[in-house]
């Protein structure tokens, strides 16, 4: 069974960073690409990046672009996402998924807070 575990989220002033990891079991994860998505109270999930399977591929949201990194460690089976330079904008819930034969499979997301 595909489970994906998100860590690393808290509350950081503007303009600080933060380091969210999802640790992805019951698949061969470097067969998939990742992604990441951030939800807003009473709104849909967005997405904000994505790796290729070997991590030779990303892109990103324009509103992050520039000041998030997606990476991934195939060893650890686990996705990154670097956010640098945070802005109140980006508070919202966190999450990774993969796209595993046809199904997404969400993580449990973590909080990010960012004070003004």
């Amino acid at each position: 069974q595909v489970q994906l575990v998100e860590s690393g989220g808290g509350l950081v002033q503007a303009g600080g960073s933060l380091r969210l990891s999802c640790a992805a079991s019951g698949l061969t994860f470097s067969n998939y690409g990742m992604h990441w998505f951030r939800q807003y109270p009473g709104k849909e999930r967005e997405f904000v990046a994505h790796i290729s399977r070997s991590g030779e591929y990303t892109n990103y949201a324009n509103s992050v672009k520039g000041r998030f990194t997606i990476s991934r460690d195939n060893a650890k089976n686990t996705v990154y996402l670097q956010m640098n330079s945070l802005q109140p904008e980006d508070t919202a819930v966190y999450f990774c998924h993969v796209l595993y034969f046809h199904v997404g499979y969400w993580g449990q997301g973590t909080q990010v807070t960012v004070s003004s």
